[in-house]
């Protein structure tokens, strides 16, 4: 039961983070400290040895060359020369000093350079010097050791190795003061989000993320899940009310198919029988075309309905589609005028657009009403071609334009009419697949719907 907790810990973000900004916070402390000791501390006590080194190597050139003598006279001129102080110590091979001035060294010999302690007494006071020193060894066996004064450089260097201690705890527990406060902060966020998403999973679809206005990526995050929030809450809304819609409209068909064949059951004439079984096929159609019609909507939006876009002569495939509507509408005693621009065309699927401008025209026709006139047209319009299916009826009325492309969905003056409800759900659909604009308008009078492609 233990193991849980501590295994769901380890695998918090919020901790993960925070861990890594102690690991970065340290590391690039550290770096800094290093560099200022490498500048401040190492580099000057490099070139510090350099110059003794290069001092060793001509003060022993000078034995070579002009002797014992000469050797202890460049000493003396040396210790009278210089901004540091100079040491330097001439031993004989049976460790006598000839001459010096550094207060002690080593038996042994210095492995390359050495800081030698040369603290000096001067009337009863004594002044702390650090000599960095070389050895060379002489002709004769000699030892020549040569030093000069950087107690400021190892006075910087004790004060580095105090601060560093200092250093780590400080930066240690300023890394580890702000892991804390961002994993609070960020927690308490994705907090938020979590408990948001939890009360939304309950069936609160209204819960909503609250923003604190600050526009960082948190309140950006939000508000995306925010607008999915509402865009989920759109879809079961739909989904509720095209339900609702689906059983309301069944309901009435199948309740006459039922009766319709309870009453074929028991009519012994034979046309009577005729008559109720024609109506029950009927009725069995209309079902079956709510049905396709559904199916169809669905399997659009799902984009499976699509078999691929591809250039299509617009004008040609709005010409054969006012050409089927045109016996349908003469009966109507209506006309058909056709305002197509030439040499119009469009990347889309052509049987699916065919279906969509087919059934705004049958809409046209069924709701136009007696000598309506029927517009079809279409030109380019601002780099977009706009497809246009007007007519002369009585329109939609302008606070039923953003419904009647729900299933199902009839306004008054179209309930008298036959039809299913679902023609411009479908044409919505087929729009919205091609991500194409759908307009709903007044023709003055009549209704207007445009495609904006």
């Amino acid at each position: 039961m233990r193991s849980r907790p501590r295994r769901r810990l380890w695998r918090s973000l919020t901790l993960r983070l925070g861990l890594i900004y102690v690991a970065l916070f340290l590391t690039s402390t550290a770096a800094m400290f290093a560099a200022a000791y490498w500048f401040g501390v190492y580099r000057p006590m490099l070139r510090e040895a350099a110059v003794v080194q290069r001092e060793a190597g001509s003060l022993a050139a000078v034995d070579r060359t002009g002797g014992r003598a000469a050797l202890l006279r460049a000493l003396q001129f040396r210790g009278k020369t210089g901004p540091r102080r100079p040491f330097h110590a001439l031993v004989l091979p049976d460790g006598k000093a000839v001459t010096a001035n550094l207060p002690s060294w080593p038996h042994g010999s210095l492995a390359d350079w050495q800081l030698l302690d040369a603290d000096v007494s001067f009337l009863g006071t004594e002044q702390d010097y650090t000599a960095l020193s070389v050895e060379r060894r002489l002709d004769d066996g000699s030892r020549l050791i040569i030093g000069r004064d950087v107690e400021d450089i190892d006075d910087r260097d004790e004060i580095f190795s105090a601060a560093a201690a200092w250093l780590i705890l400080i930066a240690a527990a300023l890394a580890i003061g702000g892991s804390i406060a961002m994993g609070r902060a960020v927690g308490r966020r994705i907090d938020t989000v979590t408990q948001t998403a939890r009360r939304v999973m309950a069936g609160s679809l209204t819960e909503r993320i609250p923003l604190r206005g600050t526009g960082d990526d948190f309140d950006e995050l939000a508000t995306t899940l925010n607008q999915m929030l509402g865009r989920i809450e759109e879809a079961v809304e739909s989904v509720r009310r095209v339900s609702d819609n689906v059983a309301h409209e069944l309901r009435t068909p199948l309740a006459r198919l039922h009766a319709d064949l309870d009453d074929l059951r028991m009519a012994e004439d034979e046309d009577e029988r005729q008559r109720l079984a024609d109506q029950a096929l009927a009725e069995a159609e209309r079902l079956q075309s709510i049905f396709d019609a559904l199916l169809r909507i669905a399997r659009i939006e799902s984009g499976r309905h699509l078999t691929g876009l591809r250039r299509v002569d617009l004008t040609t495939l709005l010409a054969d589609a006012a050409e089927l509507h045109v016996p349908d509408a003469e009966a109507h005693g209506q006309r058909i005028d056709s305002r197509v621009a030439p040499g119009l065309e469009i990347e889309a699927d052509p049987n699916l657009l065919f279906q969509a401008v087919s059934n705004l025209l049958d809409n046209a026709v069924k709701y136009g009403g007696k000598g309506a006139v029927i517009t079809i047209g279409a030109a380019r319009d601002q780099g977009r071609i706009a497809i246009e299916v007007a007519d002369t009826g009585p329109g939609i009325a302008a606070d039923q334009r953003e419904r009647v492309t729900e299933r199902f969905f009839r306004g008054p003056q179209t309930a008298g009419q036959p039809g299913t409800g679902l023609g411009l759900a479908l044409v919505s659909a087929i729009v919205a697949a091609h991500k194409w604009t759908l307009e709903i308008d007044d023709a003055g009078p009549g209704a207007l719907i445009r495609i904006r492609c």
